[in-house]
């Protein structure tokens, strides 16, 4: 689609955002239901589409029950990790006007897609343009004291952005990642592969604990930190850590659970932080004692397995939070259509069925050429690509999946019941807290679907074209 055709979409699509909100499903006839669409052939991009209406009568063959009664898991919403490529294309080659502008559109309620969840590098990712930690020494040498700790290296641009982001959107909550320990806590005496120490869990509690001390200092408090990306990852290119269940309850119950229990009571811990294909791990470490004190949810990403283990580790587990804390588009997908089935679907239809109380994707933006990065991932996809020359926006399909969700489900709603309609049909409901209801709806057939959603003894119909995917919201009593 031609670059000025989806500029001008993209201003329709914010002026048209505006008229969402408690005030205007208020304002709307008693029973109204405002519908917007998103249609995998893009003819239309979260677009106000003709309101339904709760009436009785007789239903469609297909239909949607929301039974309000039943309650789940309290959200905190949607959003996407304001990485250091991010940040430093946000700061460095946007003007002014144009990083506001963004930054409203992303994070603002009234106006933009409200995203209230992100998440943070502590230290370098692949997404950044050196490999860094916040205590680096020459090979050989260490810092067991921290007198060399400091987080300079997000000062000029993961700082203020974040900082920006919160002052748009105080609900903002934010969670953060280490990529790897310094080097001379690991065995490789690098950022790049090796295992954590255990000698060196003490000063790797304290190192994450001086992290989030500064960060409050700085005005960004860190809400949940888990203590490592990817822990059973080792890339060979850009930082990493190994470290295995056995090491990570000892680490949390021993270490970080109680520093931050006893410094940062306001910082909890989130066990795993990796893929759905080896439950078993975060299984462990729930399992032990001391560990669970601590951990107080399970952190996914969707780059192997299957989401379906969401749910059963939650089972295992009910006493732990669910969060899907990372996944990443790129061009090794490249239709549109199925993509936006799969970001919908998949990541916030069923992340949230599986018990997810918080849905990120990876990089929130991205420039034309997929990065900066330094090793990793080379065709990433940001949510939006920002051009380097100039500043300008593109929007990927990531970020109309995202807005389905996170400019209809406000922090402190709660999923509610839906039964699954048959055939390509998949959805979520929830609740918010001034009783407004939405309910996300993707048809993933090569047809379109015809569908009622049924809400006590009324109902109402709804026509939705093939592989697109609705948002339907309306007042509750």
């Amino acid at each position: 689609m031609h670059k000025t055709t989806l500029l001008m979409r993209s201003a329709v699509l914010m002026a048209v955002l505006g008229a969402f909100g408690a005030q205007a499903l208020a304002q709307d006839r008693p029973g109204a239901v405002q519908a917007w669409i998103t249609s995998g052939d893009q003819a239309r991009l979260m677009a106000r589409g003709a309101d339904a209406r709760f009436e009785r009568g007789e239903p469609a063959a297909l239909v949607i029950d929301i039974d309000p009664a039943k309650r789940y898991q309290e959200m905190q919403g949607f959003g996407a990790s304001i990485t250091d490529a991010s940040a430093w294309l946000i700061q460095q080659r946007m003007n002014p006007a144009q990083r506001d502008s963004l930054l409203r559109e992303l994070f603002g309620r009234e106006s933009g897609l409200g995203m209230s969840f992100t998440r943070l590098t502590i230290g370098a990712s692949d997404f950044s343009q050196r490999h860094y930690s916040f205590d680096d020494m020459p090979p050989g040498e260490s810092d067991p004291g921290l007198t060399r700790f400091s987080i300079e290296p997000h000062r000029a641009t993961v700082l203020p952005t974040v900082k920006a982001a919160l002052a748009i959107n105080p609900q903002l909550k934010v969670m953060a990642s280490p990529w790897s320990a310094p080097g001379w806590m690991k065995t490789s005496d690098s950022l790049v592969k090796g295992a954590l120490k255990p000698q060196a869990h003490e000063a790797f509690a304290r190192y994450l604990g001086r992290y989030v001390g500064d960060m409050k200092k700085d005005g960004v408090p860190i809400f949940a930190l888990t203590l490592q990306n990817e822990p059973h990852f080792e890339p060979p290119d850009y930082p990493g850590m190994r470290v295995d269940p056995a090491s990570r309850a000892a680490f949390i119950g021993k270490h970080l659970g109680p520093l931050l229990a006893r410094e940062h009571p306001g910082t909890t811990v989130f066990d795993w932080d990796h893929n759905w294909d080896e439950p078993d791990s975060p299984a462990k470490v729930l399992s032990d004692p001391q560990a669970a004190k601590y951990v107080s949810g399970v952190a996914w990403h969707c780059y192997a397995g299957n989401v379906a283990v969401q749910a059963q580790l939650h089972a295992q587990f009910p006493g732990k939070d669910t969060w899907f804390t990372e996944c990443s588009g790129g061009k090794w997908a490249t239709d549109w259509a199925k993509n936006l089935m799969f970001f919908t679907r998949t990541l916030v239809i069923d992340t949230t069925r599986g018990w997810a109380r918080g849905v990120l994707l990876w990089n929130l933006a991205l420039d034309e050429n997929d990065g900066p990065h330094l090793g990793g991932c080379k065709d990433c996809r940001g949510v939006v690509t920002i051009d380097s020359r100039t500043g300008e926006v593109a929007r990927n399909v990531e970020y109309y999946a995202l807005a389905h969700a996170s400019r209809f489900v406000l922090p402190g709603a709660q999923r509610i019941g839906s039964s699954e309609a048959a055939g390509e049909l998949s959805n979520v409901a929830f609740r918010n807290r001034d009783g407004s209801l939405a309910l996300v709806v993707a048809n993933g057939a090569q047809a379109a679907q015809t569908f009622s959603v049924r809400l006590g003894g009324q109902s109402f119909r709804y026509t939705l074209p093939a592989q697109s995917v609705a948002t339907f919201a309306w007042a509750g009593k």
